[in-house]
């Protein structure tokens, strides 16, 4: 197979461009390419309309606009609460902070269920977020059935447990940063979910790993930056990549990023699928509930987040 994620001359990194106006059978064998290569994509021509987007930007930049003491009734360090207003400067990865102020949001499929507490400001925020997270999370799955078909699988095969919990959405803020140089946006990391569906702003940030280098991600616009994440590298057996990345600063611009998470249910067991196993292709990896998992991708240094380092489940 080619290079499908081809490096510019900038040091930027182009990645595969899935177009959903084109047939399912070619959609599906390029992203299943692209899983296999490097576990990243853009996708172009999808369901979400431009206006549901802008709108979704709109409010991202008014929540972080608001006084400190609105957003600070929202705050909370507890990561097991679903629904909260966070700065990466009460975190530590090897002594240094992080860049970027986020709000993390759990929205029930169907939309409208969730009995998490909600920002009360801006006040049309929850109206826009749950919109916007069900259309994008209908890219998502469409994703995964096409993936499914691909790869010889029933279409629905990852509609139960395995991408059945509330979808998680992050408003992320990176300001303007003093001083680029000593401070990250978002360290190294592989995603714990099992499909991240990204709708950046056109100031780049995101870097990812690539052949031993970190590359610019150069987002094409009203385009979805989409990721495999480590459940989905474990349940294909290694066959598809889930890829480190991190977000870097700049000194100038502020820049901003809205993050669709498709995730297992707590009890889901992440475990190597029969169908990816033989006696030429032994499991790699030993099974585990998603609740275990996620703890222990959580206490595990976040900078070394390949599945042979964060997850201990090598074979």
């Amino acid at each position: 197979m080619g290079d499908l994620c081809a490096a510019l001359p900038d040091g930027g990194v182009s990645l595969p461009v899935i177009d959903l106006s084109r047939g399912r059978d070619e959609c599906g064998r390029s992203i299943l390419d692209a899983g296999k290569e490097m576990g990243f994509f853009q996708v172009i021509n999808h369901s979400v309309p431009e206006e549901a987007m802008r709108n979704m930007e709109a409010v991202c930049r008014e929540f972080f606009a608001l006084p400190a003491a609105d957003k600070a009734a929202f705050y909370s360090g507890d990561n097991n609460r679903p629904n909260r207003y966070f700065s990466g400067s009460t975190y530590e990865t090897g002594g240094n902070k992080y860049w970027m102020d986020c709000l993390r949001l759990g929205c029930s499929i169907p939309v409208g269920d969730s009995k998490n507490n909600w920002p009360h400001k801006p006040p049309n925020l929850r109206e826009v977020i749950e919109k916007y997270t069900m259309l994008s999370r209908d890219v998502g799955m469409e994703l995964l059935r096409l993936l499914c078909e691909a790869m010889g699988l029933r279409p629905d095969y990852f509609e139960g447990d395995l991408g059945g919990a509330d979808v998680i959405v992050t408003l992320n803020h990176y300001p303007a940063c003093p001083d680029p140089t000593t401070m990250i946006g978002l360290p190294p990391h592989c995603d714990r979910n099992l499909l991240s569906l990204l709708l950046p702003s056109a100031v780049p940030g995101l870097q990812i790993s690539h052949n031993g280098k970190w590359m610019n991600v150069e987002p094409l616009p009203n385009a979805f930056i989409v990721n495999f994440g480590l459940p989905l590298e474990v349940v294909t057996n290694g066959m598809l990549k889930s890829i480190e990345h991190r977000v870097v600063t700049n000194a100038t611009l502020p820049r901003m990023s809205l993050g669709t998470f498709i995730t297992p249910t707590k009890d889901c067991l992440i475990a190597p699928a029969e169908e990816f196993l033989s006696d030429e292709n032994p499991p790699r990896y030993r099974g585990v509930t998603y609740r275990e998992f996620n703890h222990i991708h959580s206490i595990a240094k976040f900078g070394l987040s390949s599945v042979r380092h964060t997850t201990n489940l090598k074979n």
